[in-house]
């Protein structure tokens, strides 16, 4: 028996034949339209057009009203293989230029037939399907277009710029309100927009794919790499840096420069070609191999915080999450073979210990060898086995992305769910047998003065500074845990008599090393807590008549409420318990 089709496969092909439909429905309402591609993707479909004047997004409400028009004539999907040179010969008489172009890179390929539906009449469309049996099977009240947008043809900027609608689809209206509802709560999350009602962060022409980081945002970033110090301090990390711009030589050693040259950015200087780096890795063979190393040496931990940059398209860019320069907390463990498995344990261990911090539970993948990789099968076969086994050492379970290991050996990603149930891939856990090992050459000396070849471990916890940050904002909605807070206290005076207090307060508590301000004293109290509200600032310490006589502080803790007055130094030792004991 075939297998069933799963419940995913059915809502994209319902997905799929909702993009058939809005294309039609442009056609009829702009004829000359002229159709790239309609895929679908996460919760909906878009279409690439190109229309003979155009589009705005008020014309959204237009094409919809039009899409359900065709939905209710109940037309069949009507699905026909045709020659391809009959294909190219149709669609050239049509002006369909775009459908041409795909056409041509089939034939290249040496297709012979290519799949063609038609709705109604006239409509015919490139499409290899599936879609609905007719326009009927899709839900008139399940479907909504979102946006208008811009895109290269092809995602090439030298090809025509063509016009974006997207849309979501669902197979009931019940299942559209909830998207929407989420939607809602992802605008009020959105990072991009904390980053600037909180002062964080910013984005300028003049670096795109690069954040501008305010006093603020560094403040973060600097809590941060504090606990990650001191972390690795503790786990017995020697931190490193290697310098930023490198010749390109040394990625042609690595092997970095046949797989990713496009995505770096290199110049040429004095006939040498240079490279912004856009990983440490092969630096940091440079300081293992700066001296001798002995086995007693190992396992060598090697720590960075480096600055990277890769040349991804300006279309790809989004906020922190995806940019062209960021900091990688990274690390680099050499290590002898049969040392791999228990600093695999304690990665794993160093790694759930972190995400504990903002109530996040890992999620564990295998990723196997990809079809173009360095090494051996036997390499690779030992390598998977050595990630394996440590993950069933922690008992810890864990899912097979086949396939999906760099090119120079298998790792463990790590995932995470945050508030709104998205999964975000974060920190990963690499190893590497083959390439830096075998292409710089590296060695250490064994207790019989025998030259052995270490293993490496490339990792990071974090992934990176900036979309962690990202992440993280989304995540808390802006309300980050009180060690990362920018301003973590605000005292409030009721009245101007209370601001002589209220400044002896700020003077102790920020000797003590909180980050704390005082509300202007001539606002009412009620707008200076709504103000501290929006700020997202931790604690509020209210300071009226009674607190002033008793040298207390009435306490207001975000999210929690009223906790009462007390003393402040009562106040401070609660205050301690929600920092990491690594930053007490």
């Amino acid at each position: 028996m075939p297998a069933k089709k799963s419940a995913h496969n059915d809502v994209d092909t319902l997905r799929h034949s909702t993009a058939h439909i809005l294309a039609q429905a442009v056609q009829e309402l702009w004829p000359g339209t002229r159709l790239g591609i309609g895929p679908v993707i996460e919760n909906g479909f878009y279409y690439d057009i190109d229309p003979p004047s155009p589009l705005h997004q008020d014309d959204l409400e237009k094409i919809e009203a039009q899409m359900i028009k065709i939905i209710k004539q109940n037309l069949p999907f009507k699905k026909s293989l045709m020659p391809i040179k009959k294909a190219l010969d149709l669609f050239k008489n049509k002006k369909a230029i775009y459908k041409v172009d795909l056409i041509k890179d089939l034939m290249k390929g040496g297709e012979k037939k290519v799949s063609i539906y038609a709705t109604g009449k006239t409509f015919i469309d490139l499409c290899t399907g599936p879609h609905v049996e007719n326009t009927r099977k899709i839900p008139q009240d399940a479907f909504t277009l979102t946006n208008i947008a811009s895109a290269y043809w092809r995602g090439d900027e030298n090809n025509p710029q063509l016009t974006r609608i997207y849309g979501i689809a669902f197979k009931t209206k019940k299942e559209l309100l909830a998207h929407q509802e989420l939607l809602v709560e992802l605008e009020k999350r959105d990072h991009r927009k904390l980053g600037t009602s909180l002062d964080l962060f910013s984005f300028h022409d003049i670096a795109p794919g690069a954040p501008f980081w305010h006093p603020k945002g560094m403040i973060i970033v600097k809590a941060l790499e504090s606990y990650w110090r001191a972390v690795h301090d503790k786990a017995a990390y020697q931190e490193i840096a290697t310098p930023i711009m490198v010749k390109a030589k040394m990625f042609e050693r690595s092997g970095h420069w046949k797989y990713y040259k496009e995505n770096m950015f290199h110049f040429d200087s004095e006939s040498e070609t240079f490279v912004l780096k856009p990983m440490n890795c092969p630096e940091s063979t440079y300081v293992y191999s700066s001296r001798i190393r002995s086995f007693r040496d190992l396992p060598l931990r090697l720590s960075e915080i480096g600055r990277l940059h890769r040349n991804e398209l300006s279309g790809t860019l989004g906020g922190l999450f995806r940019v062209r320069q960021f900091t990688m907390d990274d690390a680099h463990i050499y290590l002898g073979e049969d040392q791999i498995q228990k600093e695999i344990e304690n990665i794993i261990g160093m790694v759930e210990n972190f995400y504990a911090l903002f109530e996040l539970t890992p999620r564990f993948f295998l990723s196997t060898k990809p079809d173009k990789a360095l090494g051996t099968p036997s390499q690779w076969r030992n390598a998977e086995k050595a990630l394996s086994s440590a993950l069933k050492a922690k008992k810890r379970k864990f899912e097979i992305k086949p396939k999906d290991g760099a090119f120079y050996g298998p790792k463990i990603d790590i995932h995470i769910s945050d508030a709104l149930g998205r999964d975000w891939q974060l920190a990963t856990i690499q190893l590497d047998l083959v390439m830096l090992p075998e292409k710089f050459d590296l060695h250490y000396v064994d207790a019989k003065g025998k030259k052995i070849r270490p293993v490496v471990i490339h990792r990071a916890i974090f992934g990176s500074f900036e979309r962690f940050i990202g992440v993280l904002l989304e995540h808390t909605a802006g309300n980050l845990p009180v060690w990362l807070s920018p301003n973590q206290i605000r005292i409030i005076p009721v009245a101007d008599r209370h601001a002589s207090y209220g400044a002896g307060m700020v003077k102790i508590l920020s000797a003590k090393g909180f980050r704390i301000d005082m509300a202007e004293p001539n606002q009412t109290l009620g707008k200076n807590i709504r103000e501290a509200e929006l700020a997202k600032i931790p604690f509020l310490l209210i300071i009226g008549d009674r607190e002033v006589t008793s040298k207390t502080v009435s306490v207001r803790q975000r999210a929690k409420g009223d906790r009462g007055t007390m003393p402040v130094d009562e106040f401070m030792e609660m205050f301690q318990q929600l920092i990491p004991q690594e930053l007490r």
